[in-house]
């Protein structure tokens, strides 16, 4: 199917059913990547431990989505 067919096709649908449709694709690539190519890098996986341990020594220093949401997308709140 040509590129521009596929984007007219999907863009008939709901903004639901275009997620439901990249969650579906997402997960098909899961599935047939191999095991390390979806993977984190050890320096990424050093990096959330590093941030996860961070939090866990100082709870307060956590920032709720809310807040973060409002100042990255000012327009929306």
């Amino acid at each position: 199917m040509h590129t521009s067919t596929v984007t007219t096709e999907y863009m008939k649908l709901s903004v639901s059913e275009r997620i439901q449709l990249v969650e579906d694709i997402w997960d098909s690539i899961a599935a047939e990547a191999p095991d390390d190519a979806l993977g984190l890098s050890q320096t990424q996986k050093a990096e959330l431990h590093r941030r996860a341990a961070e939090h866990q020594a100082d709870p307060s220093s956590a920032v709720p989505w809310e807040r973060v949401r409002a100042k990255l997308f000012p327009d929306r709140t």
